[in-house]
C-alpha cells in the first residue's frame, strides 16, 4: 500500500476528438480511466453504460477504490454523456470530491490537480 501512495496520477498528454494519450502509456484511448499510477481504456460495454442515464457508480468504482481524493468526470466534447445524481452521491459517500465537466475542461482541471500533487482520478469520454 505504501508504494501505491507514492505514485502520482499520470498527466493527460493529449486530447482530440476520439483520441486521448496518457503519460506513461503507449495506448491511445477513445475513453479512459486514470488513477494514481495507472490508466486503462474505459469500455462502456463492461457496465452497459449509455449516454443516458450516463456514468454509473459501477463505472467510477474502480477508480474510487484507488484511493483518490478527487475524481474528475469528462462528459464528452459536447457534453452528451450524462452523470446522474446517484453517481455523484456514491463518490461523495466515499469522501471523494467530484468534478463533472465538459471533457476539454475536465482534462485541464485534472492536469491542474496532478500538478498540485492531488491524488486525482478521472473517467473521460473523448467524443460527443
Amino acid at each position: 500500500i505504501a508504494a501505491r501512495l507514492l505514485m502520482a496520477s499520470p498527466k493527460i498528454a493529449s486530447l482530440s476528438w476520439g483520441q486521448m494519450k496518457v503519460q506513461g502509456s503507449t495506448s491511445t484511448y477513445k475513453d479512459c480511466k486514470v488513477w494514481p499510477g495507472g490508466s486503462r481504456a474505459w469500455d462502456w460495454r463492461e457496465t452497459g453504460t449509455e449516454h443516458s442515464p450516463g456514468v454509473q457508480p459501477a463505472d467510477v468504482k474502480e477508480v474510487a477504490e484507488k484511493g483518490v481524493q478527487t475524481l474528475v468526470i469528462g462528459r464528452g466534447m459536447s457534453e452528451a454523456l450524462k452523470v446522474p445524481p446517484s453517481t455523484v452521491e456514491y463518490l461523495e459517500k466515499q469522501g471523494i470530491d467530484v468534478r463533472v465537466l465538459q471533457t476539454e475542461q475536465a482534462v485541464k482541471e485534472y492536469n491542474a490537480l496532478v500538478a498540485q500533487g492531488v491524488r486525482v482520478g478521472g473517467v473521460f469520454h473523448s467524443t460527443c
